[in-house]
């Protein structure tokens, strides 16, 4: 069954770019956005480089960055809560300077030679002082928004500035490591987070208001955690699969370029697999989809699951590039759906947790895959960190068509059935 939506504002039938880009104060917070998300892209690759440098070992690169990232994946949901509840400029503010700290303190015990334990402990705190750009824009978007058709324009056009921080910064990261030294990618990494993220905290009048901005009949769940509505948990084994995508590329593409003498060409192909991403995120945005989210993520999953699963098949320049961009475009119809669904599932005062616990996800299959496909490197053939993206992802999909029917906003049409409060129609699958 279906229903109209309705909004404070008038919206075309084909939401577009032109119109979400005029939406009033939205450049206040997306061009600072952008520059303090960047450091984020930048992280994992630089840590990678520079402890392989080190200690000539990519197991223990991908363990010191999947430290970080399982760090960040644990404290991201709480960051978000917070930002929920006392506003992003509180939270960003001392997480950016922390951030930045610790930063400089793995690099400076990376270039040390300090043992294994020593970058451990200086990667907890790095990671978990990551801060969250992506899902504060994110939640700024949907602030203005309030349920507009445009919600989904702006998921997609989000999921293309990530992927085009994720062109650009590893590229960034990649010749800073090579061409200057092995350290400028993660200090360059620290700089860009503490300006970047003083000057988006900076934005006040574009940040979500605290207290709340809740629908009508949404207050008495406010204060209610994104991690108990079960379509919540499904995208987060979701976005597990894409971190391992990301994790199992970063890993593998690097020791496939240092296997053939090319290491240069690490940033380039990556570029390439993350300009497939983009790309498929600029279409996924200009089409005004007749199907559901849920159909959508299904398909998009499969396709997918199907092409990382050809990706240790190859062993050519060309063909891996010309892969991993196939590859890529199917990573953007799945971000983008996932997040959009966090709109009809999760109530306004919890979805800044929300997009946090889907970022931390990612980063969370990010670090399981770089340690597995770094183990798998050193252990196993050239190659063997490339079935990591399959055995993310297969998994992932299984979960995803089994509890599909939990990615359908009941609960929240059930309260309004209780007599809670009057909320606005909503399209239902």
């Amino acid at each position: 069954m279906a229903s109209t939506v309705t909004t404070e504002q008038s919206a075309p039938s084909r939401p577009g770019y032109g119109q979400l880009l005029r939406t009033k104060g939205a450049w206040t917070f997306l061009v600072p956005g952008f520059a303090a998300r960047q450091p984020f892209a930048m992280l994992t690759i630089s840590i990678v480089l520079l402890v392989r440098h080190t200690t000539g070992s990519y197991g223990a690169a991908g363990a010191a960055a999947a430290v970080t990232g399982v760090s960040m994946a644990l404290f991201a949901p709480y960051s978000g809560r917070l930002a929920d509840r006392y506003g992003q400029r509180t939270v960003l503010v001392p997480g950016v300077v922390l951030h930045t700290a610790a930063g400089l303190t793995l690099t400076a015990l990376a270039l040390a030679h300090a043992p294994l334990w020593a970058l451990f402990a200086a990667a907890v705190p790095t990671g978990a002082s990551v801060p969250q750009v992506g899902p504060m824009v994110r939640a700024r978007w949907g602030a203005r928004l309030k349920g507009s058709p445009l919600m989904s324009t702006a998921a997609a056009f989000e999921s293309v500035t990530d992927e085009l921080t994720f062109v650009v910064g590893p590229l960034l990261a990649t010749a800073l490591c090579t061409a200057v030294t092995p350290a400028a990618g993660l200090v360059t990494e620290a700089a860009l987070t503490l300006v970047g993220g003083l000057l988006f905290a900076a934005q006040r009048g574009s940040q979500p208001t605290v207290g709340h901005d809740a629908e009508p009949g949404e207050e008495a769940h406010a204060r209610v955690s994104a991690l108990r509505v079960p379509g919540v948990r499904v995208l987060i084994v979701t976005f597990l699969g894409i971190g391992a995508v990301f994790g199992g590329m970063q890993v593998s593409l690097a020791a496939f370029t240092e296997s053939i003498g090319e290491p240069g060409l690490n940033g380039v192909l990556y570029g390439v697999f993350a300009a497939g991403n983009m790309l498929s995120g600029v279409v996924c945005g200009a089409v005004a989809w007749k199907s559901s989210p849920r159909r959508r993520l299904v398909v998009g999953y499969a396709a997918l699951a199907l092409t990382t699963s050809a990706l240790w098949t190859v062993h050519s320049v060309p063909l891996l590039a010309g892969l991993g961009l196939l590859v890529g475009m199917c990573i953007a119809p799945a971000l983008i759906t996932g997040y959009t669904l966090v709109e009809d599932l999760v109530p306004v005062g919890a979805r800044t947790e929300a997009f946090t616990w889907l970022t931390g996800a990612v980063a969370l299959g990010q670090a399981a895959a770089v340690t597995v496909a770094g183990q798998w490197e050193d252990r196993l053939w050239d190659g063997a960190g490339f079935l990591v993206p399959m055995a993310g992802t297969v998994p992932a999909l299984v979960t995803i068509v089994a509890l599909r029917s939990l990615l359908v906003a009941r609960s929240r049409n059930r309260t309004v059935a209780r007599g809670v409060g009057h909320r606005e129609p909503v399209t239902v699958d």
